[in-house]
């Protein structure tokens, strides 16, 4: 499954909980728990091959080296 899938079937879901009155059937549930872990996976990867943003880390160690010179 795509992560834009991923994403997009998480927040149907989520809009289904809220109209269900902020309750899951079993199923969705089940299927809620089953897109969490792929998309906890994929933030794992990320984050183990150093593809993620670090907020900002860039910009402050501009300023660092700015103010060192």
């Amino acid at each position: 499954m795509r992560p834009a899938e991923v994403l997009k079937q998480m927040k149907e879901l989520r809009e289904a909980w809220r109209k269900q009155g902020f309750s899951y059937t079993r199923e969705q549930k089940a299927e809620y728990e089953k897109l969490l872990q792929l998309r906890r996976e994929r933030v794992q990867y990320f984050l183990k091959n150093g593809i993620v943003s670090k907020g900002g880390l860039r910009k402050k160690e501009e300023k660092q080296s700015a103010s060192e010179s």
